[in-house]
């Protein structure tokens, strides 16, 4: 029978498979974004979003060149609920799969995934992090093509697309929701 893990849960898989402080720290860092964006979106499944989030990059660390197609596997393995196990491999759709993002918190997550990590890049160049960064701090950063070079930042503008949000709008939620 599967299941759908708790965020808790979530971390300990996580954990089991991720030594690397980055990976798991990051995968906090989305858990958490997507828990607020949660209560924005669909307050009823908050801790569903943060399980996803938690998720996401699972495989990434023993897997990066099959990333996504080991995930699908591991979390099957795992008797893990096949929507969770959707909407974590969907964050890789026309990057590591062809699994499209469907849901609408399948669509936020493909686009906080990058953006998450465009923001803690940019939050390590400042004295006060992250506290009192502007959006405009983040465009600036954005549009610098060799900073952070490996957030994608086509996946940034498609994601903002796929949630039907500006750029900026976007931006603006994904830093308030770091900052929660």
């Amino acid at each position: 029978m599967s299941y759908i893990p708790s965020p808790e849960q979530a971390k300990e898989l996580v954990m089991r498979y991720n030594k690397e402080a980055f990976h798991i720290q990051h995968a906090e860092t989305v858990s958490k974004v997507m828990g607020e964006l949660a209560k924005k979106y669909d307050p009823e499944n908050v801790d569903f979003w943060r399980t996803v989030g938690m998720l996401h990059d699972i495989d990434f660390e023993l897997y990066p060149e099959q990333h996504c197609v080991k995930a699908n596997e591991m979390l099957h393995e795992l008797d893990v609920d096949e929507e969770v196990i959707h909407a974590v491999i969907s964050h890789g759709y026309g990057i590591c799969i062809d699994v499209e993002p469907v849901k609408y918190m399948e669509k936020v997550l493909f686009a906080v995934d990058e953006l998450t990590g465009l923001i803690g890049a940019a939050a390590l160049m400042r004295p006060t992090g992250i506290s009192d960064m502007e959006p405009k701090s983040v465009m600036k950063k954005f549009k610098d093509k060799k900073f952070a070079a490996g957030c994608s930042r086509d996946v940034i503008r498609q994601g903002a697309e796929m949630m039907g949000v500006e750029l900026n709008e976007l931006v603006a939620m994904t830093l308030d929701a770091m900052r929660a």
